[in-house]
């Protein structure tokens, strides 16, 4: 294994093969077939993220979301399948764990973002037993709807940590999709629900909080804001949060639950964070609109990894695969790079089964609608979930990781 890339330098390597890496590697592809282009990947087996809130509302089977790495890398692309351990852009490489540096002409950095199941004491030991549950995980999503179906009566308590973290709407998904097949069966009213966030607000574009209140209010679910979980108690059922009072100042409060749906933090993926293209806050340091590194002209950032202040969703990254494929290859060819991303980020808010607020916005929370004249981007709607539900999965495997780029372009510059 070691010396396979010794020497060889790849006109583009694309640090991490999930939804943006792979995307923008068949991107890339598909405009030039010369490229010799290669993802450094260490997993055997790549995952349809977005679907598994539907898994835990019963109306997805966990299985569809799962494919292995080796057939989805896009033909004619080297799968380098070593986990990166730094980047040392003054050098144009990549180092791994097992072989020599890999050498680049252009570096993509699409790692993603880190789950970090260990921040929380008592999560590792109590999930997916106890009543302890995360939607943000392909083996335990099938265990929220096991709970959901399972319970009677008595408390749920659904959390959010600090942003960023992946698809800020999910934590509030799970909670609905719960309250909805809860009150189909008629035991909603013996339940109580509580989402307790750490941020201040229930979502971060203003413009979708009233149509989301309605189904809090319809679910007669409890929100407590400024609420951060910090410790869990699985055999005795007991979730302790810190809680910031108007002063600032904060409190520990201990609070019994039946079932407890975690989201657990996030943060940068460790190869990045102490690296030469971190910001402050360890996200690659990129130009939010040409997604170019600030200080690496031949390296640029793309999907959860980034420091560009979008939504970090699936819909984000599928954007920004477009600006990085053709503002990589203007630059590789001496020319002004065309594109600028707009902060687009999409959070399909499911609120009950059959029924989605499709939440599509950017920079600084301007509304942008795909299909403004077919979905009304304020109500929840049945169009919304079809194409969430059935849709948007298709599109992601047979166009996203293909290259092909519907309605996946910005705005010209």
């Amino acid at each position: 294994m070691s010396n396979q890339h010794q020497n060889i330098e790849y006109d583009v390597l694309i640090a991490g093969g999930g939804a943006a890496g792979l995307g923008l590697a068949a991107s890339l592809k598909n405009r030039d077939q010369t490229l010799k282009i290669g993802v450094i990947e260490p997993s055997e087996h790549h995952y349809y993220q977005p679907s598994w809130t539907l898994v835990g509302g019963g109306a997805f089977n966990v299985r569809n979301s799962k494919r292995n790495t080796k057939d989805v890398i896009p033909k004619g692309v080297t799968w380098i399948k070593d986990k990166i351990i730094g980047f040392n852009p003054d050098a144009n490489e990549v180092n791994v764990s097992y072989g020599d540096p890999i050498k680049y002409k252009y570096l993509a950095v699409a790692t993603g973002l880190k789950t970090n199941w260990n921040a929380i004491p008592g999560l590792i030991e109590s999930i997916g037993k106890n009543g302890v549950t995360s939607n943000y995980s392909y083996d335990y999503s099938p265990y929220t709807w096991e709970l959901v179906q399972q319970m009677k009566s008595g408390k749920a308590i659904f959390t959010q940590p600090p942003m960023p973290i992946k698809c800020p709407g999910a934590p509030q998904k799970a909670m609905y999709l719960s309250c909805y097949e809860w009150e189909q069966q008629g035991k909603l009213k013996n339940i109580e629900v509580e989402l307790n966030n750490a941020g201040a607000a229930l979502f971060g574009v203003a413009d979708f909080v009233p149509p989301l209140m309605e189904y809090v209010k319809k679910y007669n679910a409890q929100l407590n804001f400024n609420c951060n979980l910090i410790l869990i108690d699985g055999p005795n059922k007991k979730a302790t949060f810190a809680v910031k009072d108007a002063d600032g100042n904060t409190t520990q409060v201990e609070k019994s639950f039946d079932m407890l749906h975690v989201v657990p933090p996030q943060g940068p993926q460790d190869c990045v964070k102490g690296s030469p293209l971190a910001d402050t806050a360890g996200w690659v340091e990129v130009d939010q609109f040409t997604l170019q590194h600030t200080r690496y002209p031949n390296v640029f950032g793309l999907g959860d990894c980034c420091s560009s202040p979008n939504s970090k969703t699936a819909a984000a990254a599928r954007k920004q695969i477009v600006v990085v494929a053709e503002n990589l290859l203007a630059h590789k060819h001496h020319q002004a790079m065309p594109l600028k991303y707009d902060g687009y980020g999409s959070c399909p808010l499911t609120v009950e089964r059959g029924k989605i607020v499709l939440a599509e916005f950017g920079f600084g929370g301007k509304l942008l609608p795909t299909f403004p004249w077919l979905i009304n981007p304020l109500k929840a709607t049945k169009l919304a979930w079809i194409l969430k539900k059935d849709v948007l999965p298709w599109l992601y495997w047979n166009a996203m990781l293909k290259g092909r780029e519907w309605l996946a372009r910005p705005f010209e510059n």
